[in-house]
């Protein structure tokens, strides 16, 4: 295995990859099932990036950390009801081990027994601006993606009991590397969206949360939940998740630390050469126009849900307080601003349209990232943070018996394990399984890390209260939300509800259309 910081090429036979870079690529871009890689980048120099490695990187350079309690109550732990606070790794790790150094650091407050830390979605592009070398020791070229690395990749850094709250993203899919620690990961398909009661409030562009807690689920106030087909993973270092388009998932730290890096793959545009190995060149050609379609049609959905949610929260009270805007979200943009990113959406949709598929069966790599660049969904951005890939949206396609089909031919094996709900009996190939009840994956030589693509974090004030975060929800998992009347959230949550927005895109379509 390549030193730490090394750039070497493997000798021949070194480190020889399950999957071409090709193959790697029609995997990931039509297996629509969450699934893990292994022994697939045993030499990839990010495999060293433990936090004490990281640390010595970054030298004294803080980063933010978001503080939630570890007591699993029924309602999520949203983003808005966390602290926040600015460390560095080397505080972080005094924290993490009880070192009396803490005491007096930024950590002070929050006992490491009561509490969890997590530095999330921290864009690998802008924290190691000044050292673009680390760039080349994340290599997506093996998955088939050429010329992405670190810089296109985010990095998250926990405690254990450190999670994200159930929440869909809604483009593209993703590909996660557990590198330090363990990751346990709840994966529910586009199917059981309405089982996961979903919301946008707290609003955050791209992330539809859940309002259930998956960890210890009311019942009483979401009986649909029982409906849900959960697939349950542990992800160990060295291994890689597909999380395809549009899953749900919720991940928690389940070790005293833990790193991980992704990346969010651009669906939109992408033709597979060798696809038809798997499946004839008509279904290809309509799968292929079905996601070009889907994804331009989900910026139209995503510029209706911000221009109604934003009209909507920013004429109450401000006084109200409630804390609607999540913090990934540097601020509410103006009604002028959200109708011209709505018709920007529109004019991408029918631009696409526009497009014969034949055309565009081999995008050059220049072109496509023009496309992603221009038409890809809006986000705020910081200097040295890489525009972010496009996902697709939930939309039932009819295509099961193509899925079924395509599943079969899938090259499952001990190099790439299906994550089975948790109803189904272990899958056991070779020396590696995936446990449909909630442990470990099991591995034999794996050595060795949500939502979510965020350019920018709005900082919330730390509590003076030391006992809890900063901010409460309700019950609903909604921050403020009235028990005793009908609230402005409760509204939103069937006006911007992903049926309805899905009905409004398709009406406002019809009419621009005319």
């Amino acid at each position: 295995m390549a030193g730490v910081g090394s750039h070497h090429p493997p000798e021949p036979g070194e480190d020889v990859k399950p999957f071409t870079p090709e193959e790697t690529k029609e995997i990931v871009m039509s297996l629509q099932q969450p699934a893990v890689f292994y022994n697939m980048v045993g030499d990839w120099p990010a495999l060293h990036w433990n936090v004490e490695y990281l640390s010595a990187v970054l030298g004294g350079k803080t980063i933010q950390f978001r503080i939630g309690l570890k007591t699993v109550d029924l309602a999520p732990q949203f983003e808005t009801s966390c602290s926040y606070v600015k460390a560095t790794l080397d505080e972080f790790l005094a924290w993490s081990c009880g070192q009396p150094s803490c005491l007096s650091g930024p950590f002070r407050c929050y006992e490491y027994s009561k509490y969890w830390a997590y530095a999330d979605y921290k864009y690998i592009a802008r924290i190691f601006e000044d050292k673009p070398e680390i760039f080349k020791d994340v290599r997506w070229s093996d998955f088939g993606f050429s010329g992405r690395t670190g810089k296109d990749s985010t990095l998250w850094i926990g405690s254990e009991g450190a999670n994200t709250p159930c929440h869909l993203d809604s483009y593209g899919c993703n590909l996660v590397l557990q590198v330090q620690g363990r990751k346990r990961w709840h994966l529910f398909p586009p199917s059981d969206t309405s089982f996961l009661y979903p919301t946008r409030i707290p609003y955050e562009e791209s992330s539809v949360f859940s309002k259930v807690n998956v960890a210890n689920p009311d019942l009483k106030r979401f009986p649909q939940f029982k409906n849900t087909t959960a697939h349950v993973v542990t992800l160990s270092p060295g291994q890689v998740l597909l999380v395809p388009r549009h899953w749900w998932h919720y991940v928690e730290s389940i070790d005293p630390i833990t790193v991980s890096v992704n990346s969010w793959i651009e669906l939109a545009l992408i033709f597979l050469p060798h696809v038809n190995q798997c499946v004839g060149d008509g279904s290809r050609d309509i799968i292929s126009m079905l996601q070009k379609d889907a994804d331009h049609e989900a910026r139209v959905e995503e510029a209706i849900t911000r221009m109604l949610v934003c009209a909507i929260k920013s004429a109450e009270n401000p006084s109200d307080e409630d804390l609607w805007l999540n913090p990934t979200e540097v601020e509410a943009t103006s009604h002028e601003t959200n109708l011209q990113y709505l018709n920007k959406a529109v004019s991408a949709y029918f631009s696409c349209q526009k497009t014969d598929v034949p055309e565009q069966a081999h995008p050059s790599s220049s072109a496509t990232e023009q496309r992603t660049s221009t038409s890809c969904k809006r986000k705020k951005r910081e200097v040295g943070c890489e525009p972010e890939s496009c996902r697709l949206p939930t939309h039932e396609f009819g295509l099961s018996t193509f899925t079924a089909e395509k599943l079969q031919k899938m090259p499952f094996g001990p190099h790439l394990v299906q994550v089975l709900p948790q109803s189904q009996e272990i899958s056991s190939v070779g020396a590696t399984a995936v446990r449909s009840d909630s442990r470990d994956l099991l591995h034999e030589n794996d050595r060795g890390h949500s939502g979510r693509s965020h350019c920018t974090k709005k900082q919330l004030v730390m509590s003076n209260d030391c006992d809890k975060p900063a901010h409460q929800t309700d019950s609903d998992g909604s921050p403020n939300a009235s028990q005793t009347a009908l609230s402005t959230n409760d509204l939103l949550e069937c006006v911007v509800n992903p049926h309805v927005i899905s009905l409004v895109a398709r009406l406002l379509l019809e009419r621009a259309r005319v």
